[in-house]
């Protein structure tokens, strides 16, 4: 990994001349659309897991094309100095790209949030709708979102709760402290003598459930 800062996820604005240079280079994308205008538009592409054989001193990133053209995923890879970091895109702040009957159940999420000190970051349908103006959401889109933090059994039960009622299916990792991402469906449902499958950008791991909670300030007892 040649940027020990990056995580599976984070979003990376691509130069201009570099993104130009790349297309140049990938004549199998020739005519795709959008891609042409893609980073003077100032779209990001988003950090991925590299498959075995990439060159490991280039960051592996990619990005979907919508619905419409097939739901394709493009890996690309840059130079270190071809991309610039940029912030992730809150669930407060892509709220107005989804659907009005999203809304209600978004607005729990966020009330939920920050109710326990969390922020959501959106990836999948929103982030890319939110982002790009173009249409990656249909009536069966999942909401895809990404909740630091420890792991907090309050936490999942309410935020299972908010999922039970919605009009869509609720998806996303709680981000673990070492930048590994836990499904928060597989580690609601999952019971302390289990082990739960941890993403990271370099490598998977299952992790032990009761190890998660121990060091979750959350899960300890209350000082006497």
């Amino acid at each position: 990994m040649c940027d020990p800062g990056l995580a599976r996820h984070d979003l990376l604005t691509v130069a201009p001349a570099a993104w130009a240079a790349l297309l140049a280079e990938r004549p199998d994308l020739d005519g795709v659309p959008h891609l042409a205008e893609w980073a003077q538009r100032g779209w990001p592409v988003i950090v991925r897991r590299r498959v075995p054989g990439e060159d490991a001193t280039l960051l592996a990133a990619g990005l979907p094309l919508p619905p419409a053209l097939g739901k394709r995923r493009i890996g690309l890879a840059f130079a270190p100095g071809a991309v610039v970091p940029r912030p992730g895109l809150t669930l407060s702040d892509a709220r107005d790209a989804a659907p009005p009957s999203w809304h209600p159940t978004l607005d729990a999420l966020i009330a939920h949030g920050a109710a326990h000190g969390r922020a959501p970051r959106v990836f999948g349908g929103l982030l890319w709708q939110a982002l790009t103006g173009l249409p990656y959401l249909s009536a069966t889109s999942d909401l895809d979102l990404l909740w630091p933090g420890a792991v907090d059994r309050a936490f999942l039960e309410g935020l299972a709760r908010i999922d039970a009622h919605a009009p869509l299916r609720l998806d996303g990792e709680i981000l673990l402290a070492d930048g590994f991402g836990v499904n928060w469906r597989e580690l609601h449902a999952a019971g302390p003598g289990d082990t739960v499958l941890a993403k990271g950008l370099e490598r998977l791991e299952l992790r032990p459930v009761a190890a998660l909670l121990a060091a979750s300030p959350a899960a300890l007892p209350p000082a006497a």
